[in-house]
């Protein structure tokens, strides 16, 4: 995938299609060469792992499967749970800063 990844690890965001539709959460990681991010507590499936050296009994664990990008979208404010796309401005020194698209190109303080 050619899309650039807008958001970054610790971003509040919200599902915007798919069978989590609706449900908000934290990136908890970002893979740009896949174009998908991962998000605490959503996706969560569970594995079967053999015993090795890292965990000797095995079992069953918990991991969270990454979600395309293009699928979530950055939540402007977490009272009202609006969302807004994500873009790019340079700031008065000339700095490249992330804004929200919805909200008028207000700056993302992150």
């Amino acid at each position: 995938m050619s899309n650039k990844i807008r958001f970054s690890k610790g971003d509040l965001v919200k599902v915007i299609t798919g069978s989590l539709k609706g449900k908000t959460g934290k990136i908890i990681s970002v893979q740009p060469k896949d174009g998908t991010v991962k998000i605490e507590g959503l996706n969560i499936v569970k594995r079967h792992i053999k015993p090795n050296m890292v965990s000797p009994q095995g079992g069953i664990i918990d991991l969270h499967k990454p979600i395309d990008s293009s699928k979530v979208a950055l939540v402007v404010d977490s009272k009202t749970n609006t969302v807004s796309r994500v873009g790019f401005s340079l700031d008065k020194n000339g700095k490249k800063v992330r804004v929200y698209r919805q909200a008028n190109n207000k700056e993302i303080n992150s």
